[in-house]
Protein backbone atom coordinates (compact mmCIF):
# COMPACT_ATOMS: atom_id res chain seq x y z
CA UNK A 1 0.00 0.00 0.00
CA UNK A 2 1.45 3.47 -0.40
CA UNK A 3 1.13 5.51 2.12
CA UNK A 4 0.87 9.52 1.17
CA UNK A 5 2.97 12.20 2.82
CA UNK A 6 2.80 13.25 6.35
CA UNK A 7 -0.84 10.97 6.68
CA UNK A 8 -1.33 7.68 7.95
CA UNK A 9 -1.19 4.64 6.05
CA UNK A 10 -4.76 3.73 6.50
CA UNK A 11 -5.98 7.26 5.85
CA UNK A 12 -8.04 7.72 2.59
CA UNK A 13 -7.80 10.23 -0.11
CA UNK A 14 -10.16 12.48 -1.30
CA UNK A 15 -9.40 12.47 -5.00
CA UNK A 16 -10.00 15.66 -7.63
CA UNK A 17 -10.84 14.26 -11.04
CA UNK A 18 -10.44 16.86 -14.13
CA UNK A 19 -12.07 16.43 -17.35
CA UNK A 20 -15.64 15.57 -18.28
CA UNK A 21 -15.41 12.88 -21.04
CA UNK A 22 -15.75 8.79 -21.43
CA UNK A 23 -11.56 8.35 -20.80
CA UNK A 24 -12.67 10.09 -17.33
CA UNK A 25 -16.17 8.36 -16.65
CA UNK A 26 -14.04 5.18 -17.18
CA UNK A 27 -11.44 6.57 -14.84
CA UNK A 28 -13.56 7.13 -12.37
CA UNK A 29 -15.41 4.30 -12.31
CA UNK A 30 -11.84 2.24 -11.68
CA UNK A 31 -11.34 5.17 -8.54
CA UNK A 32 -14.71 4.25 -7.40
CA UNK A 33 -14.23 0.57 -7.43
CA UNK A 34 -10.98 1.52 -4.79
CA UNK A 35 -11.15 0.32 -1.13
CA UNK A 36 -9.15 2.74 -0.42
CA UNK A 37 -10.76 6.31 -1.55
CA UNK A 38 -12.40 8.91 0.60
CA UNK A 39 -14.54 11.46 -1.47
CA UNK A 40 -14.35 11.84 -5.26
CA UNK A 41 -14.60 15.15 -6.97
CA UNK A 42 -15.54 15.65 -10.25
CA UNK A 43 -15.13 19.08 -12.31
CA UNK A 44 -17.70 18.18 -15.03
CA UNK A 45 -20.57 17.33 -13.22
CA UNK A 46 -23.48 18.02 -16.15
CA UNK A 47 -21.97 14.61 -17.41
CA UNK A 48 -24.45 12.14 -16.20
CA UNK A 49 -22.10 8.98 -15.75
CA UNK A 50 -19.36 10.91 -13.37
CA UNK A 51 -22.33 12.21 -11.42
CA UNK A 52 -23.33 9.08 -10.42
CA UNK A 53 -20.05 8.48 -9.14
CA UNK A 54 -18.64 11.78 -7.91
CA UNK A 55 -19.35 15.45 -5.86
CA UNK A 56 -19.55 17.97 -8.25
CA UNK A 57 -16.58 20.95 -7.76
CA UNK A 58 -18.58 23.90 -7.42
CA UNK A 59 -16.35 26.82 -8.53
CA UNK A 60 -15.06 27.68 -11.95
CA UNK A 61 -12.45 25.48 -13.32
CA UNK A 62 -10.14 27.51 -15.55
CA UNK A 63 -6.18 28.39 -15.62
CA UNK A 64 -6.50 32.01 -14.85
CA UNK A 65 -8.67 31.36 -11.97
CA UNK A 66 -6.68 28.53 -11.05
CA UNK A 67 -6.73 30.02 -6.88
CA UNK A 68 -10.33 29.38 -6.98
CA UNK A 69 -9.59 25.68 -7.93
CA UNK A 70 -6.85 25.72 -5.10
CA UNK A 71 -9.25 27.28 -2.66
CA UNK A 72 -11.45 24.40 -3.11
CA UNK A 73 -8.80 21.45 -3.05
CA UNK A 74 -7.80 22.75 0.33
CA UNK A 75 -11.43 23.51 1.81
CA UNK A 76 -12.05 19.77 0.86
CA UNK A 77 -9.19 18.19 1.82
CA UNK A 78 -7.98 17.00 -1.38
CA UNK A 79 -4.78 15.06 -1.42
CA UNK A 80 -4.62 13.78 -5.33
CA UNK A 81 -5.23 15.65 -7.85
CA UNK A 82 -5.72 13.34 -11.89
CA UNK A 83 -5.63 15.51 -15.01
CA UNK A 84 -7.36 13.55 -17.50
CA UNK A 85 -7.78 15.86 -20.87
CA UNK A 86 -4.53 17.53 -22.17
CA UNK A 87 -5.84 21.14 -22.29
CA UNK A 88 -5.39 21.54 -19.06
CA UNK A 89 -1.81 19.98 -18.56
CA UNK A 90 -0.48 21.96 -21.68
CA UNK A 91 -1.67 24.92 -19.69
CA UNK A 92 0.04 24.32 -16.52
CA UNK A 93 -2.46 22.50 -14.09
CA UNK A 94 0.49 20.29 -12.61
CA UNK A 95 2.72 23.01 -11.81
CA UNK A 96 -0.40 25.38 -10.45
CA UNK A 97 -1.46 22.75 -8.41
CA UNK A 98 1.02 20.45 -7.00
CA UNK A 99 2.35 21.29 -3.63
CA UNK A 100 3.03 19.83 -0.53
CA UNK A 101 -0.25 18.82 0.55
CA UNK A 102 -1.99 18.19 -2.78
CA UNK A 103 -0.38 15.33 -5.40
CA UNK A 104 -1.22 15.74 -9.02
CA UNK A 105 -1.45 12.86 -11.72
CA UNK A 106 -0.54 14.03 -15.26
CA UNK A 107 3.19 16.09 -16.47
CA UNK A 108 3.94 19.32 -15.79
CA UNK A 109 3.70 21.81 -18.58
CA UNK A 110 7.10 21.52 -20.33
CA UNK A 111 6.82 17.89 -20.31
CA UNK A 112 2.83 18.20 -21.55
CA UNK A 113 4.59 20.01 -24.88
CA UNK A 114 5.58 16.46 -26.37
CA UNK A 115 1.62 16.50 -26.97
CA UNK A 116 1.22 20.45 -27.10
CA UNK A 117 3.94 20.85 -29.42
CA UNK A 118 4.38 18.75 -32.38
CA UNK A 119 7.22 20.60 -33.92
CA UNK A 120 8.93 20.68 -30.13
CA UNK A 121 8.15 16.82 -30.12
CA UNK A 122 9.86 16.25 -33.17
CA UNK A 123 13.05 18.49 -31.88
CA UNK A 124 13.09 16.25 -28.97
CA UNK A 125 12.60 12.92 -30.74
CA UNK A 126 15.62 14.23 -33.35
CA UNK A 127 18.22 15.15 -30.15
CA UNK A 128 17.14 11.36 -28.53
CA UNK A 129 17.35 9.68 -32.30
CA UNK A 130 14.36 8.44 -31.62
CA UNK A 131 13.14 6.69 -35.05
CA UNK A 132 10.27 9.14 -36.53
CA UNK A 133 9.07 10.15 -39.96
CA UNK A 134 11.39 13.04 -41.35
CA UNK A 135 9.63 16.51 -41.57
CA UNK A 136 9.75 20.04 -41.81
CA UNK A 137 8.41 23.10 -40.12
CA UNK A 138 6.09 26.39 -41.09
CA UNK A 139 4.79 29.05 -39.82
CA UNK A 140 4.64 30.53 -43.31
CA UNK A 141 1.86 29.15 -45.89
CA UNK A 142 3.32 30.45 -49.00
CA UNK A 143 6.52 28.34 -48.08
CA UNK A 144 4.90 25.51 -46.96
CA UNK A 145 3.07 25.29 -50.14
CA UNK A 146 6.19 25.81 -52.39
CA UNK A 147 8.04 23.02 -50.33
CA UNK A 148 4.97 20.24 -50.72
CA UNK A 149 4.54 21.76 -54.46
CA UNK A 150 8.46 20.50 -54.58
CA UNK A 151 7.99 16.66 -53.45
CA UNK A 152 6.97 13.77 -55.59
CA UNK A 153 4.42 12.43 -52.70
CA UNK A 154 1.70 13.65 -50.93
CA UNK A 155 3.19 14.86 -46.79
CA UNK A 156 1.36 14.50 -43.65
CA UNK A 157 0.00 17.76 -42.73
CA UNK A 158 -0.22 18.36 -39.17
CA UNK A 159 -1.17 21.20 -37.37
CA UNK A 160 1.28 22.08 -34.61
CA UNK A 161 -0.69 22.57 -31.53
CA UNK A 162 -3.58 21.04 -29.64
CA UNK A 163 -6.10 20.21 -31.96
CA UNK A 164 -8.56 17.78 -30.07
CA UNK A 165 -7.10 14.87 -32.03
CA UNK A 166 -8.17 15.92 -35.25
CA UNK A 167 -5.23 18.24 -36.82
CA UNK A 168 -3.77 15.53 -38.57
CA UNK A 169 -4.64 15.08 -42.21
CA UNK A 170 -3.62 12.00 -44.75
CA UNK A 171 -3.66 13.44 -48.14
CA UNK A 172 -3.54 11.31 -51.04
CA UNK A 173 -2.10 13.62 -53.67
CA UNK A 174 -0.18 17.13 -53.43
CA UNK A 175 -3.13 19.04 -54.56
CA UNK A 176 -5.17 17.55 -51.65
CA UNK A 177 -1.88 18.80 -49.25
CA UNK A 178 -2.05 21.78 -50.41
CA UNK A 179 -6.04 22.01 -49.31
CA UNK A 180 -5.25 20.66 -46.45
CA UNK A 181 -2.50 23.49 -45.77
CA UNK A 182 -5.37 26.18 -46.45
CA UNK A 183 -7.74 24.64 -44.59
CA UNK A 184 -5.12 24.52 -41.44
CA UNK A 185 -3.23 27.98 -42.13
CA UNK A 186 -5.58 29.85 -43.52
CA UNK A 187 -9.06 29.14 -43.10
CA UNK A 188 -7.73 28.07 -39.21
CA UNK A 189 -9.69 25.25 -39.02
CA UNK A 190 -7.94 23.67 -35.89
CA UNK A 191 -7.41 27.51 -34.47
CA UNK A 192 -4.09 28.53 -33.22
CA UNK A 193 -3.02 25.16 -33.17
CA UNK A 194 -2.33 25.47 -36.93
CA UNK A 195 -0.33 28.76 -36.23
CA UNK A 196 2.48 26.23 -37.00
CA UNK A 197 2.14 22.82 -39.11
CA UNK A 198 4.90 19.82 -39.11
CA UNK A 199 4.98 18.65 -43.05
CA UNK A 200 6.38 15.13 -42.67
CA UNK A 201 6.76 11.84 -45.15
CA UNK A 202 4.36 9.12 -44.71
CA UNK A 203 4.70 6.34 -42.96
CA UNK A 204 3.07 2.93 -44.11
CA UNK A 205 2.79 -0.38 -41.83
CA UNK A 206 0.16 -0.78 -38.91
CA UNK A 207 -0.81 1.28 -37.00
CA UNK A 208 -0.50 0.85 -32.38
CA UNK A 209 -1.14 2.61 -29.42
CA UNK A 210 1.46 1.71 -26.89
CA UNK A 211 0.88 3.79 -23.34
CA UNK A 212 3.41 3.65 -20.54
CA UNK A 213 2.84 5.23 -16.66
CA UNK A 214 6.24 7.20 -15.88
CA UNK A 215 7.10 7.74 -12.34
CA UNK A 216 10.18 10.18 -13.11
CA UNK A 217 12.70 6.92 -13.29
CA UNK A 218 10.27 4.15 -13.48
CA UNK A 219 8.43 3.14 -16.89
CA UNK A 220 5.83 0.88 -16.83
CA UNK A 221 4.21 -0.54 -20.30
CA UNK A 222 0.68 -1.31 -20.56
CA UNK A 223 -0.80 -3.57 -22.91
CA UNK A 224 -1.26 -2.67 -26.28
CA UNK A 225 -3.77 -1.04 -27.48
CA UNK A 226 -5.72 -0.30 -31.56
CA UNK A 227 -7.43 2.80 -31.77
CA UNK A 228 -9.58 3.45 -34.79
CA UNK A 229 -9.04 7.20 -35.75
CA UNK A 230 -11.16 7.53 -39.35
CA UNK A 231 -15.34 7.59 -38.86
CA UNK A 232 -15.98 5.02 -41.38
CA UNK A 233 -15.58 1.40 -42.16
CA UNK A 234 -12.51 0.27 -43.34
CA UNK A 235 -10.48 3.78 -42.44
CA UNK A 236 -12.44 5.45 -44.42
CA UNK A 237 -13.77 9.58 -43.98
CA UNK A 238 -11.73 12.22 -42.25
CA UNK A 239 -9.96 11.84 -38.82
CA UNK A 240 -11.49 11.63 -35.49
CA UNK A 241 -11.13 11.35 -31.85
CA UNK A 242 -11.64 8.08 -32.26
CA UNK A 243 -14.51 5.57 -33.04
CA UNK A 244 -13.24 2.98 -30.92
CA UNK A 245 -10.49 0.94 -29.70
CA UNK A 246 -9.44 -2.71 -28.63
CA UNK A 247 -6.83 -4.15 -26.26
CA UNK A 248 -4.89 -6.12 -26.17
CA UNK A 249 -3.98 -5.23 -29.74
CA UNK A 250 -2.60 -8.29 -31.28
CA UNK A 251 -1.33 -6.61 -34.43
CA UNK A 252 2.14 -6.46 -32.58
CA UNK A 253 4.62 -8.54 -31.28
CA UNK A 254 6.60 -9.26 -28.11
CA UNK A 255 10.00 -7.72 -29.78
CA UNK A 256 8.41 -4.85 -31.55
CA UNK A 257 7.14 -3.95 -28.11
CA UNK A 258 10.68 -4.64 -26.32
CA UNK A 259 12.11 -2.46 -29.52
CA UNK A 260 9.49 0.10 -28.45
CA UNK A 261 10.54 0.43 -24.87
CA UNK A 262 14.46 0.36 -25.89
CA UNK A 263 14.06 3.12 -28.65
CA UNK A 264 11.68 5.25 -28.20
CA UNK A 265 9.93 5.56 -24.57
CA UNK A 266 13.65 5.67 -22.67
CA UNK A 267 15.49 7.49 -25.18
CA UNK A 268 12.29 10.40 -24.99
CA UNK A 269 12.20 10.28 -21.00
CA UNK A 270 16.52 10.03 -20.62
CA UNK A 271 16.07 13.15 -23.50
CA UNK A 272 13.63 15.19 -21.18
CA UNK A 273 15.47 14.56 -18.16
CA UNK A 274 18.86 15.89 -19.74
CA UNK A 275 16.89 19.22 -20.67
CA UNK A 276 15.60 19.51 -16.66
CA UNK A 277 12.39 17.71 -16.92
CA UNK A 278 10.81 15.06 -15.03
CA UNK A 279 7.97 13.26 -16.41
CA UNK A 280 5.18 11.50 -14.14
CA UNK A 281 2.11 10.67 -15.81
CA UNK A 282 1.31 8.61 -18.88
CA UNK A 283 3.51 8.72 -22.12
CA UNK A 284 1.15 7.37 -24.92
CA UNK A 285 2.92 6.88 -27.93
CA UNK A 286 1.36 6.63 -31.09
CA UNK A 287 3.51 4.02 -33.31
CA UNK A 288 3.51 2.92 -37.24
CA UNK A 289 4.91 -0.35 -37.75
CA UNK A 290 6.51 0.18 -40.63
CA UNK A 291 8.97 -2.50 -42.45
CA UNK A 292 12.37 -0.78 -41.03
CA UNK A 293 10.57 -1.34 -37.95
CA UNK A 294 8.62 0.94 -35.18
CA UNK A 295 8.75 4.58 -35.75
CA UNK A 296 6.21 7.49 -33.97
CA UNK A 297 3.64 9.17 -35.45
CA UNK A 298 2.71 11.02 -32.49
CA UNK A 299 3.15 11.70 -28.70
CA UNK A 300 0.24 12.54 -26.23
CA UNK A 301 0.47 12.52 -22.59
CA UNK A 302 -2.32 11.09 -21.26
CA UNK A 303 -4.55 7.99 -21.64
CA UNK A 304 -5.97 8.26 -25.11
CA UNK A 305 -9.56 8.27 -25.36
CA UNK A 306 -11.14 5.75 -26.49
CA UNK A 307 -8.15 3.57 -25.49
CA UNK A 308 -8.62 4.64 -21.59
CA UNK A 309 -11.83 2.46 -21.66
CA UNK A 310 -10.38 -0.93 -22.75
CA UNK A 311 -7.69 -0.56 -20.39
CA UNK A 312 -9.58 0.53 -17.28
CA UNK A 313 -12.16 -2.55 -17.81
CA UNK A 314 -8.99 -4.70 -18.06
CA UNK A 315 -7.02 -3.32 -15.19
CA UNK A 316 -7.72 -5.61 -12.20
CA UNK A 317 -5.37 -3.69 -9.85
CA UNK A 318 -6.42 -0.62 -7.88
CA UNK A 319 -6.26 2.63 -10.04
CA UNK A 320 -5.58 4.83 -7.20
CA UNK A 321 -2.09 2.62 -6.04
CA UNK A 322 -0.73 2.90 -9.22
CA UNK A 323 -1.73 7.21 -9.51
CA UNK A 324 0.24 7.34 -5.95
CA UNK A 325 2.95 5.48 -6.79
CA UNK A 326 3.64 7.28 -10.21
CA UNK A 327 3.07 10.59 -8.27
CA UNK A 328 5.18 9.54 -5.30
CA UNK A 329 8.11 8.24 -7.97
CA UNK A 330 6.71 4.61 -6.46
CA UNK A 331 6.05 2.19 -9.20
CA UNK A 332 8.67 -0.32 -8.21
CA UNK A 333 6.99 -1.00 -5.47
CA UNK A 334 3.87 -1.88 -6.47
CA UNK A 335 2.33 -5.07 -9.12
CA UNK A 336 -0.07 -4.29 -11.38
CA UNK A 337 -2.49 -6.99 -12.58
CA UNK A 338 -4.63 -7.53 -16.05
CA UNK A 339 -7.42 -9.49 -16.72
CA UNK A 340 -7.06 -11.56 -19.40
CA UNK A 341 -10.21 -11.59 -21.22
CA UNK A 342 -9.82 -8.75 -24.38
CA UNK A 343 -11.92 -5.75 -24.25
CA UNK A 344 -13.22 -3.90 -27.05
CA UNK A 345 -14.74 -0.38 -27.57
CA UNK A 346 -17.09 1.34 -29.97
CA UNK A 347 -18.14 4.98 -29.87
CA UNK A 348 -21.82 6.03 -30.69
CA UNK A 349 -21.08 9.35 -32.24
CA UNK A 350 -23.33 12.62 -33.01
CA UNK A 351 -24.83 13.12 -36.72
CA UNK A 352 -22.47 15.12 -38.22
CA UNK A 353 -19.44 14.48 -36.07
CA UNK A 354 -16.70 15.52 -36.30
CA UNK A 355 -17.35 18.51 -38.40
CA UNK A 356 -19.91 19.93 -37.27
CA UNK A 357 -22.27 17.65 -34.39
CA UNK A 358 -25.80 17.62 -33.81
CA UNK A 359 -26.83 16.98 -30.21
CA UNK A 360 -30.01 17.53 -28.19
CA UNK A 361 -31.06 14.19 -29.10
CA UNK A 362 -32.53 12.04 -26.08
CA UNK A 363 -31.31 8.30 -25.56
CA UNK A 364 -33.17 5.46 -25.37
CA UNK A 365 -31.72 2.20 -24.24
CA UNK A 366 -28.85 3.07 -21.73
CA UNK A 367 -30.59 0.87 -18.75
CA UNK A 368 -31.16 -1.86 -21.05
CA UNK A 369 -27.04 -2.19 -22.76
CA UNK A 370 -26.04 -1.61 -19.27
CA UNK A 371 -27.46 -5.14 -18.34
CA UNK A 372 -25.42 -6.48 -20.87
CA UNK A 373 -23.00 -8.90 -19.34
CA UNK A 374 -19.25 -7.49 -19.37
CA UNK A 375 -20.36 -4.23 -20.56
CA UNK A 376 -19.92 -0.83 -19.32
CA UNK A 377 -21.28 1.96 -20.70
CA UNK A 378 -19.28 4.85 -20.55
CA UNK A 379 -20.74 8.32 -21.07
CA UNK A 380 -18.98 10.98 -23.24
CA UNK A 381 -21.12 13.63 -24.92
CA UNK A 382 -24.18 13.23 -22.64
CA UNK A 383 -26.22 15.90 -20.46
CA UNK A 384 -29.47 15.34 -18.50
CA UNK A 385 -32.10 17.76 -20.16
CA UNK A 386 -34.48 19.93 -17.51
CA UNK A 387 -37.35 16.86 -17.89
CA UNK A 388 -34.47 14.24 -16.76
CA UNK A 389 -34.13 12.42 -20.19
CA UNK A 390 -30.25 11.56 -21.02
CA UNK A 391 -29.39 13.61 -24.35
CA UNK A 392 -26.29 14.38 -26.60
CA UNK A 393 -24.46 17.15 -25.82
CA UNK A 394 -21.32 16.22 -28.28
CA UNK A 395 -19.69 14.50 -30.91
CA UNK A 396 -18.53 11.23 -29.36
CA UNK A 397 -21.52 10.36 -27.20
CA UNK A 398 -20.84 6.94 -25.44
CA UNK A 399 -18.04 4.27 -25.17
CA UNK A 400 -19.38 0.75 -24.96
CA UNK A 401 -16.88 -1.03 -23.58
CA UNK A 402 -17.26 -4.42 -23.28
CA UNK A 403 -14.62 -7.63 -22.11
CA UNK A 404 -15.13 -11.35 -23.58
CA UNK A 405 -13.02 -14.19 -23.16
CA UNK A 406 -12.23 -13.89 -26.87
CA UNK A 407 -11.95 -11.05 -29.21
CA UNK A 408 -14.95 -12.10 -31.11
CA UNK A 409 -17.17 -12.33 -27.55
CA UNK A 410 -16.12 -9.07 -26.93
CA UNK A 411 -17.02 -7.51 -30.17
CA UNK A 412 -20.27 -9.34 -29.55
CA UNK A 413 -21.37 -8.08 -26.79
CA UNK A 414 -20.14 -4.82 -27.20
CA UNK A 415 -22.25 -4.30 -30.42
CA UNK A 416 -25.29 -6.04 -28.56
CA UNK A 417 -25.31 -3.37 -26.64
CA UNK A 418 -25.27 -0.50 -29.27
CA UNK A 419 -28.10 -1.94 -30.78
CA UNK A 420 -29.98 -1.78 -27.35
CA UNK A 421 -29.39 2.13 -27.65
CA UNK A 422 -30.68 4.64 -29.96
CA UNK A 423 -30.71 8.35 -30.23
CA UNK A 424 -31.06 10.32 -33.62
CA UNK A 425 -28.75 10.38 -36.11
CA UNK A 426 -26.20 7.86 -34.35
CA UNK A 427 -23.61 6.91 -36.10
CA UNK A 428 -20.60 4.08 -35.39
CA UNK A 429 -18.61 1.99 -37.23
CA UNK A 430 -19.22 -1.52 -37.26
CA UNK A 431 -15.67 -2.89 -37.70
CA UNK A 432 -14.37 -2.20 -34.35
CA UNK A 433 -11.46 -4.94 -33.50
CA UNK A 434 -11.74 -7.16 -36.99
CA UNK A 435 -7.92 -6.56 -37.29
CA UNK A 436 -7.75 -8.64 -34.00
CA UNK A 437 -9.76 -11.73 -35.72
Amino acid sequence: MISLPGRPSHAKPNVLLIGGGGREHAMALKLSQSPRIGDLYTTHPENPGLTALCRAVDVPVSIREIYRLKQFIAKKDISLVIIGPEDPLCEGFTDKLTDDQTLVFGPVAQAAQLEGDKAWAKHIMKAASVPTADSRNFTDYEAACEYVKSREHAPVIKAAGLAKGKGVIVPETVAEALVALERIMVKKEFGDAGSKVVVEDRLEGREVSVLAIVDGSNILILPPCQDHKRLKDGDQGPNTGGMGAFCPANTINEAEMTEIESHILVPTIDALRRDGIEFRGVLYAGIMLTPAGPKVLEFNTRFGDPECQPLMARLKSDFLELTLATCLGKLDQIEVAWDPRPACCVVLASEGYPDKPKTGAPIHGLEQAALVPNVHVFHAGTRRASNGQVVTAGGRVLGITALGNTMAEARASAYAACDLISFQGKVYRSDIGLDAL
